[in-house]
């Protein structure tokens, strides 16, 4: 495998995304971010991470994809030429709808499928890959690619899957894809912006940024990833106004770097460890 141009791009989108979130954390919002050094805790870890999910990860979901693909056209239910040839659009009535209307409907679908999977992973076994995610104590953009390749797989497959066995146009479902992540990237911003009068329309890096605080309110809180409707609907909503998210990571112990973490959750400590939800037998006094 050709590893070179997955690096190139791991390398070029790390340069554009530090030059844009530079504008934005330290520019911007420079007085609102919390101030921390610009080569933080961690930075060299997720720097790894991003490049790991480049250069492994995404193949690896799209190989999984491939699969889907290859056992729809076994089943007759996409047509193979149609495939071969790129003109495939979709199978049954939610392919035949205006695109724009599928754009919205992939959104929100991904959305709560996503809210429902995130919530699985701070549950029992699932916790100990996720809790990488969390480990980050000097949470900002970069943080949001600290992701364990196990939660990075089944949150891919778990969004994408349905989408394309629902029949919507896959070209759609796969653009939506980097709008999303892009998102996700923002949410972590070291910003306290919580959008006003939109705060619970849709999620802000206030929203999200609770999400990763050691603070035993804000635990379990706030898992929607773009409508905290889904948080206010099930009861999992936390976003006070009159203070703003701190003192992120984890009670458990982590090592710093990207393979000590790799191999963090298949550890004896960590499935000994693994509860619903994390308990606070397990939380420092």
């Amino acid at each position: 495998m050709n590893l070179a141009a997955p690096l190139f791009r791991a390398l070029l989108a790390l340069a554009v995304l530090t030059a844009l979130f530079f504008l934005l954390e330290r520019v911007l919002a420079r007085r609102r971010g919390r101030a921390q050094p610009f080569f933080r805790r961690g930075w060299g870890t997720d720097a790894a991470y991003l490049v790991l999910t480049a250069v492994i990860t995404k193949p690896l979901v799209r190989g999984v994809l491939v699969v889907v693909a290859a056992l729809l056209v076994t089943a007759g239910v996409v047509p193979a030429e149609a495939v071969r040839t790129g003109a495939f659009t979709g199978f049954g009535p939610l392919s035949r709808q205006p695109l724009w209307l599928q754009a919205v409907e992939i959104l929100v679908l991904v959305d709560f499928i996503g809210y429902w999977t995130h919530r699985m992973f701070h549950r029992g076994r699932w916790w100990p890959f996720h809790a990488v995610h969390h480990s980050s104590e000097d949470l900002d953009w970069l943080g949001s690619v600290r992701v364990h390749p196990v939660n990075e797989l089944v949150n891919r497959v778990a969004h994408v899957l349905p989408i394309l066995l629902l029949g919507f146009n896959p070209a759609l479902t796969l653009a939506t894809a980097p709008v999303l992540t892009l998102y996700a990237i923002f949410l972590h911003a070291n910003v306290n912006w919580d959008f006003g009068p939109l705060r619970l329309v849709l999620a802000s890096p206030a929203f999200h940024r609770w999400h990763h605080s050691r603070d035993r309110e804000a635990w379990d809180k706030n898992f929607a990833g773009l409508l905290p409707a889904w948080d206010w609907l099930f009861g999992t909503l936390y976003l006070p106004r009159d203070r703003a998210p701190a003192n992120f990571g984890i009670h458990e112990p982590m090592p710093p770097g990207l393979l000590g973490q790799l191999r963090q959750p298949f550890t004896r400590e960590a499935r000994a460890g693994a509860r619903d939800p994390r308990d606070e037998a397990n939380v420092d006094p």
